[in-house]
Order: C-alpha cells, then sequence, then structure tokens
C-alpha cells in the first residue's frame, strides 16, 4: 500500500475512492448502509478511519474484511483496535469460523494452501491460525459459525445484525438446535431441553415439529417447563443488563434437545417472544428442524 501511494504522508492524503483502486484492496459498497473495504491490511485501519471522517458524511460506516496474511497480522490489529478505542471510534469484531472438515475442503476445492501452512499440511496452518487468533475471537463482539452456510445464508445472517440504520442496545440470536448433530460453537449461552419428556415418542406428536401447536402444548404442559421459561427468562434480563453495560451487543442463546425437532423449537419460540417483548431485539433461528 505505502509503496503504491510512495509514502506514508501520500497515503495519509489519499482519498477512500483512491486507496480502494489500489490492486488486491478491491471495494465493494454493500446494500446495508456500510462502505466495505476487502483486503485491508490491518496496519492501515486507523487511516481508513480518519478518511471516513474527512468524506463529509458520505462515509458514515465503513467494515474491514481481514485475514492472515502474516504473523505480523495479530499485533497490527491490536494496535489498530486499540488506536481506534483510543479515539473513541466505535467498532465491533465480526469473527467467521468454521469447522477443521469445512475450511480443509474450501481450500482443496480451489486448490490453494492455507497461507500459514508452509512446509506442513493445510491443517496445520488451520491450527497455527486459530493459535494466532484466539484471542481475537475471545474479544469478537460476534462469532459466526459458517461450517454449514451457503453464501446466502451468511448474507441473511449478516442483513439481520447490520441492515438497520442505527445499532440496537443489544441483540440476541435464539437458535434451536439438536445435540446429535453438535453444538453450536458460537453459542454464548446454551440451554439443555432434555430434561423434558420428548414429544417424539408420542406417535400423533413425531411427525411434527415444536413450531406446530399441540407439540408446544405438549412441552409445556409438562411439569417444570412452564417455570424453567420464567425463570430463565427472568435470568437472561439479569445477563442482558449486564451485557449492556459492558458494551457487549451480540448474544447468541442456543436450546438443544436431542434432534433439534420438538423441545428445543417450542422453547426457542417462547423464549424469543420473551426477549423480543423485553425489548431485546430477537432474531430466531431453527438449525436443525427438518433435518431428520
Amino acid at each position: 500500500m505505502i509503496k503504491h501511494f510512495g509514502s506514508v504522508k501520500k497515503l495519509r492524503q489519499a482519498t477512500i475512492d483512491e486507496i480502494c483502486e489500489v490492486p488486491g484492496i478491491g471495494r465493494r459498497t454493500a446494500d446495508l448502509g456500510w462502505f466495505v473495504v476487502d483486503n485491508l491490511p490491518p496496519a492501515l485501519i486507523p487511516t481508513m478511519v480518519e478518511l471516513g471522517a474527512r468524506s463529509q458524511g458520505n462515509v458514515a460506516r465503513i467494515a474491514v474484511v481481514v485475514d492472515v496474511r502474516g504473523r505480523r497480522f495479530f499485533d497490527n490489529l491490536r494496535e489498530s483496535l486499540a488506536d481506534l478505542e483510543a479515539k473513541h471510534v466505535t467498532r465491533r469484531i465480526v469473527f467467521l469460523e468454521s469447522s477443521d472438515d469445512a475450511l480443509v475442503r474450501r481450500f482443496e476445492s480451489v486448490r490453494r494452501p492455507h497461507p500459514l501452512q508452509g512446509d506442513g499440511r493445510i491443517v496445520d496452518g488451520i491450527a497455527a491460525e486459530r493459535d494466532l487468533l484466539r484471542e481475537l475471537r475471545g474479544d469478537a463482539d460476534l462469532v459466526i459459525d459458517t461450517s454449514s452456510l451457503n453464501v446466502h445464508e451468511l448474507r441473511a445472517k449478516m442483513d439481520a445484525q447490520f441492515a438497520g440504520e442505527s445499532e440496537p442496545e443489544l441483540r440476541a440470536t435464539v437458535m434451536s438446535f439438536g445435540y446429535k448433530y453438535g453444538l453450536p460453537v458460537d453459542a454464548d449461552l446454551v440451554v439443555d431441553c432434555r430434561f423434558l419428556p420428548n414429544p417424539h415418542w408420542v406417535p400423533e406428536l413425531r411427525p411434527f415439529t415444536g413450531v406446530n401447536e399441540e407439540v408446544s402444548d405438549y412441552v409445556f404442559d409438562q411439569p417444570g417447563a412452564k417455570e424453567f421459561l420464567n425463570q430463565y427468562t427472568e435470568l437472561l434480563q439479569l445477563i442482558a443488563a449486564g451485557y449492556r453495560r459492558e458494551g457487549k451487543r451480540y448474544v447468541t442463546i442456543a436450546v438443544g434437545c436431542t434432534g433439534g425437532k420438538h423441545r428445543s423449537v417450542a422453547m426457542s419460540e417462547k423464549l424469543s417472544a420473551r426477549l423480543a417483548a423485553e425489548g431485546i431485539e430477537t432474531v430466531l433461528v431453527h438449525r436443525d428442524m427438518g433435518r431428520e
């Protein structure tokens, strides 16, 4: 980047359009009101923010996509984030991740090595990247597992989180899932509904899901179901207040049962409605419903 402009001074004097014309940087303007820059070196993030501030309101929100291209990545990114915080710039970290199996398939499909694998295998590069980014993942405001998502499903998730004109105080994703398909890796909180009788063993309810009124009534007629919903909602109110104080704006609540079809779906439907009634912007996702 500096080589392209000749000096740091000229780089800082450049416009956003001039920076985005640099080969390898790329630019696309998303239809969610964000100015998006791909493949920007982390050290240049504060410069991009400064340029946006000089745009006279034409660039109000900037999204920068960065990935691992070298060992200096993490130090540069940490320094840039600290710089933004010192300048009181509002920033959010969205961390996209995937399972090792999914990542290996993706690298093999494009016939490219992992940037950090060196003379080793793709899995060695993945392991090195996870180690390098472990602290960043812990600091992320939002973690999205892309293992089973196609590009349209990922777009829908991003739309749900960032399409609004203004940022909400707190946004919750309530996700039902089946334990037999694995825990959602992006969950902040996990609820286990397997303490309730399984509608799967009721022949007339087995074909339906927790969205069905008969299944939902069966679940919440069981001892402890309504009490659990009421008390867990109260607990979430306490947690939500703490998240707001700490500046955390995104939380994913995973609600599980054996197959992700009956109990977890019914509980997720009720829980998401309760959170929405409390003024928490809520997205409802049934990860494994229909997977059987």
